[in-house]
């Protein structure tokens, strides 16, 4: 529960209660569940202009919030799963394989967070080992080959950091997965639909069009990391949340990606069909835009996009 959706929660408890009182007794609530649902929608629309932004990481974090496999599921049709990376095995944290995006051929992949105890514990909380950028980018050089465009959705704390996956060469395995994105002479459409982590979302989101939603962060650390290095406790997250910038609108201004996606009042995680028939509409709308680049200039796009981002830290 997010504290500062708590009096909506206390208001919809009261709704279904009226709802439950006038089935048994035979008068009517409608006036009064109404103005409590038009209170309920000013309580939101002014908690969610206002948003701080750790209140953002909560909101990102939130476990309603649809992830990969809902993505895929709406806006994807004929998705087929590809396992391994041909080297060490499965990950189960990055899914990706072929699909349908709106009747146009595409390679989809992202990360898995799950749902219910099993399955984050199956998609190891959508944090994925070298195996899992090993098999993307597999699948990316499959779809260079037969010249398909890939969409990727972006959905992690960050890569895993355990001792097995730094035995398996997880920096070289994004560093790989970066230098993959680069050089594909396809269009790459990324997005970034909940928490976009460290060089674990940046594997797969160096794409010619980068694409947020509008309460997902992304950041190179997380800021409970940040405020354990830079004041020694995770305490002061609030405060790291602050100075990493890490909304969507810090990274629009500072040219770090390019659209954001509005997901509806109250969140994704109310308006799930609304965030993601609107991801599936500004996905389109960049490809659209790429498709009538060459390889050549789609590289070169994606290269001068990235080296762009470069020049503004320095300044």
């Amino acid at each position: 529960m997010l504290e500062f959706e708590k009096p909506v929660l206390e208001l919809e408890s009261k709704i279904r209660e009226l709802r439950a009182t006038s089935g048994e007794s035979g008068f009517s609530v409608v006036e009064e569940i109404s103005r409590m649902e038009k209170k309920i929608e000013r309580i939101l629309k002014s908690a969610y202009e206002t948003l701080a932004p750790d209140q953002k990481v909560q909101v990102a974090r939130h476990p309603e919030r649809p992830h990969f496999i809902h993505y895929a599921s709406t806006l994807m049709t004929d998705f087929t799963p590809l396992a391994g990376d041909r080297t060490f095995g499965e990950d189960n944290a990055l899914i990706g394989g072929l699909a349908r995006f709106r009747g146009r051929p595409c390679v989809v992949m992202g990360q898995e967070r799950g749902s219910d105890t099993a399955s984050r514990l199956k998609h190891n909380f959508g944090m994925a080992r070298p195996e899992g950028y090993r098999k993307a980018q597999r699948l990316m050089r499959m779809a260079d080959q037969f010249g398909l465009p890939v969409i990727t959705l972006c959905d992690t704390a960050g890569a895993y950091p355990g001792v097995d996956a730094e035995e398996r060469g997880q920096s070289e395995a994004i560093a790989r997965s970066i230098e993959t994105c680069l050089s594909l002479g396809t269009p790459i459409v990324s997005t970034i639909i909940g928490e976009g982590g460290s060089g674990g979302a940046i594997a797969i989101a160096t794409g010619n069009k980068v694409l947020m939603m509008e309460h997902a962060v992304y950041s190179v650390i997380s800021p409970e990391g940040c405020a354990s290095i830079l004041w020694r406790a995770a305490a002061h997250a609030k405060e790291a949340a602050i100075a990493l910038k890490i909304t969507a609108q810090d990274m629009l201004a500072n040219g770090l990606i390019d659209t954001i996606i509005p997901e509806g009042l109250g969140g994704a995680h109310r308006n799930r069909d609304l965030a993601m028939r609107n991801a599936g509409d500004a996905i389109e709308a960049s490809l659209k835009q790429l498709e009538s680049m060459d390889a050549q200039t789609l590289r070169q796009q994606r290269r001068e996009k990235f080296l762009a981002m470069g020049r503004l830290a320095q300044r």
